[in-house]
């Protein structure tokens, strides 16, 4: 009997996870699995279960590596809607440097497998949620601390956002970056 092949499943799942996020769901072949893992596909089946079972857990790992890179500014002491401002043109500036025009793998997921996934359907949710639930969380101290005008919606303006944040990865995938840096102008000035 032939000896399974050992790996460390925390880098098959990066690695799974920068596959999916370039090929996409679809694009991605279970064969395609094995030759960019380097992994047996019996051993892929033992960790993880199927393509689809791995195609979650990599969403999921991509999801807590972008939240902690994304949002970390939002919850320092002192200003708030300088932060937000850094957040909004990070993403462009993110989008419009990404070579390979991967967008985001939640937004990939979404414009991908939904509304037919509802399981990958509701991890891409979730995600949205968290943004959305930090940035109206920043908004509100804004406001409190006098940054943000109280006619505003904190709830409404970060629902805004994250809605604006996941076009910005679909947009970056066209040739024209002068459609994200007008966007950019535009969003930026409901921070006023």
């Amino acid at each position: 009997m032939g000896r399974t092949k050992e790996f460390d499943p925390d880098v098959a799942l990066r690695a799974a996870m920068e596959l999916f996020w370039r090929q996409g769901y679809e694009g991605t072949s279970m064969q395609d699995l094995v030759d960019h893992l380097g992994v047996n596909r019996a051993s892929i089946y033992a960790t993880f279960g199927g393509k689809h079972e791995l195609y979650l857990r990599a969403l999921d790992h991509y999801a807590e590596l972008t939240d902690v890179l994304m949002l970390s500014g939002l919850s320092k002491a002192g200003p708030v809607l300088p932060e937000v401002r850094a957040l909004v043109r990070r993403y462009v500036q993110d989008s419009l440097q990404d070579k390979e025009k991967r967008g985001c793998l939640v937004t990939n997921t979404v414009v991908e497998l939904l509304p037919a996934d509802a399981v990958a359907g509701r991890r891409a949710e979730l995600s949205l949620d968290g943004l959305e639930m930090v940035l109206a969380s920043a908004l509100t101290r804004a406001q409190a601390q006098g940054e943000l005008a109280e006619s505003r919606d904190p709830r409404g303006l970060a629902r805004f956002l994250v809605t604006f944040l996941q076009g910005v990865r679909v947009i970056a995938k066209t040739p024209d970056p002068r459609r994200l840096l007008d966007a950019e102008r535009q969003a930026l000035s409901l921070l006023d």
